[in-house]
């Protein structure tokens, strides 16, 4: 009876530590994929935005173009300083294009402007999933900013329910990321679309502005796999102990 719990032991513990041993391997695999993405994203942008598109509309009036062609003349679209620091920010109504981008008429910088008025259309015609975005937001920015503290004192002091708020902390991030990637997807979607729609580029062209959309979403899919592999590591380690 001893031998035979004795080996369930043994075997349980080799399963766990084969679990964690994967668990982090994931992460390590998860990782390179983020870096290879967000490589691929600079040299992709960098590729494109040496490309002048034909019709010589700079990025912040295709932006402006897209705006008020959704009814959106409350829309400010501003330049701010950085690379690939663009972004529309619904508390400010303000669609803010980057040094690199806003006055550039490269099919790159086309691209990411019309991908943010994307998320600008999203806001006026109530997208749920960016609602559903906003709403997890919150709790993905306490999650990520305390999560470790909280798993590191419970696994010190070995008190459980501790170990399992910071795992349910890390699920909040987990969480904002799988729903930002429908809304990003959808952006981008939009955005090639109106492009499109209003003659911004020409036919030969959207392929440019397309790769550049592709490579940037690419870097939300990495995002989403490292959390996830992160999270089975605290689980796995959870388990271990």
């Amino acid at each position: 009876m001893v031998q035979t719990f004795v080996s369930l032991t043994a075997q349980r513990t080799n399963f766990l530590s084969v679990g964690y041993t994967t668990a982090y391997l994931l992460c390590i695999a998860a990782f390179i994929f983020a870096l290879i993405c967000s490589v691929t994203v600079r040299t992709t942008f960098n590729k494109y935005n040496k490309i002048r598109s034909r019709r010589g509309v700079t990025a912040a009036e295709a932006a402006r173009q897209i705006l008020d062609r959704n009814g959106l003349h409350d829309v400010q679209v501003v330049c701010i300083g950085g690379s690939l620091t663009d972004n529309y920010n619904p508390r400010t109504n303000t669609v803010s294009l980057s040094d690199s981008v806003y006055h550039s008429t490269s099919l790159a910088a086309i691209g990411v402007a019309a991908h943010e008025c994307g998320h600008a259309v999203q806001h006026s015609q109530g997208y749920i999933p960016i609602k559903l975005r906003s709403a997890v937001f919150p709790l993905a920015q306490i999650g990520s900013s305390f999560y470790f503290i909280i798993f590191f004192l419970g696994i010190i002091f070995s008190f459980e329910p501790l170990v399992d708020i910071g795992i349910i902390l890390f699920l909040f991030v987990v969480v904002f990321q799988l729903v930002t990637l429908p809304v990003e997807f959808n952006a981008s979607r939009r955005a090639m679309r109106t492009i499109e729609g209003q003659g911004i580029l020409d036919r030969e062209e959207l392929y440019g502005a397309r790769r550049t959309l592709t490579a940037a979403a690419m870097t939300y899919v990495a995002s989403l796999i490292v959390s996830f592999t992160q999270l089975l590591r605290l689980l796995s380690y959870k388990n271990r102990r």
